[in-house]
């Protein structure tokens, strides 16, 4: 993991949040292109705003840099929800994606 990903991670991150290079930079208090300037190779963030970014965009730095998470923001928003529920709740959800996978892994193999 390089420069690359760190690039491809935030734009595929800041898609998924559906808000642009322009937006995403004013919101973070920089200039318009300061995420374009790291989208383009041009700059990397320091590690201070390295953690902002995370922050907006809704990962811990440990799901940043987890490529098995392709959906980071939702798994923590889920994981959140869960929280709050019982056991019973739980046992039916985790039954209900095991259920999910496995089509998906059927449809995948046809």
């Amino acid at each position: 993991m390089g420069e690359e990903y760190l690039r491809d991670r935030i734009a595929a991150l800041r898609e998924q949040k559906d808000v642009s290079e322009y937006r995403m930079s004013l919101d973070l208090g920089h200039s318009k292109s300061y995420i374009q300037s790291i989208s383009s190779g041009k700059s990397l963030p320091s590690m201070a705003e390295f953690f902002g970014i995370c922050e907006y965009l809704g990962v811990s730095p440990k799901d940043f840099f987890d490529d098995r998470q392709q959906y980071p923001a939702l798994a923590n928003q889920l994981f959140e929800l869960t929280i709050k529920m019982e056991k019973e709740d739980l046992e039916m959800i985790v039954s209900f994606a095991k259920r999910l996978v496995a089509l998906r892994d059927e449809v995948s193999q046809k």
